[in-house]
């Protein structure tokens, strides 16, 4: 299968950075093409520009300002997204690949205002590797966000035709280093059986 894995973290000496070797590691021992998307080392620009707004709903020309990610969503079979939780969201880098990337002609037909479709219905799987500083009743108060948007979001725009899988690990504030093993075992074994 072709693998798009999307990842943001600022830091290479992170877990996150330990999870996103893992992912990309298992993925490709279990025989997936593998398209590594690693946003801050790509330098990717996570502003929607004013001109880009302006333009955002004038298919094709709107995808010229990334059309390099653009081939690469539309390239791939499946997403796997590996980021931290920051403040209950996205990390703003990954909030602006979904604001700049998944626009008109390209993650959704707005051709009839009145009836939008799904235009990533290529897509078969995705999958999210995170982390979250909090405790998952903390996050659940605050409505999971990013577990939303990963779910449900991204599913909507496959037509509801993609199986998603969220892997969450909870209260890095006081994870031991076992816990963290374990985390990280799971996330292999995940992406060893990704299909």
């Amino acid at each position: 299968m072709r693998v798009l894995v999307i990842y943001s973290h600022p830091v290479e000496t992170s877990y996150n950075a330990a999870l996103h070797q893992e992912v990309l590691t298992n993925l490709r021992a279990a025989g997936h093409e593998v398209d590594d998307c690693d946003l801050y080392a790509e330098d990717f620009n996570p502003v929607l520009s004013r001109a880009e707004r302006l333009g955002y709903h004038d298919v094709p020309s709107n995808r010229l300002p990334v059309q390099r990610y653009v081939d690469r969503l539309l390239w791939a079979e499946s997403l796997v997204f590996c980021f931290p939780t920051w403040c209950f969201g996205m990390p703003a880098m990954l909030k602006g690949f979904f604001d700049r990337v998944l626009m008109p002609g390209v993650a959704f037909d707005i051709s009839d205002p009145q009836n939008v479709k799904p235009a990533l219905t290529h897509i078969r799987r995705i999958s999210a590797v995170v982390t979250y500083g909090r405790p998952r009743w903390t996050a659940l108060l605050m409505g999971d966000p990013p577990r939303k948007s990963i779910t449900r979001y991204l599913k909507l725009l496959t037509g509801g035709r993609a199986r998603t899988d969220y892997y969450a690990q909870y209260h890095m504030n006081v994870a031991t280093p076992e816990r963290l093993s374990a985390f990280k075992a799971k996330v292999s074994r995940a992406m060893l059986r990704f299909a």
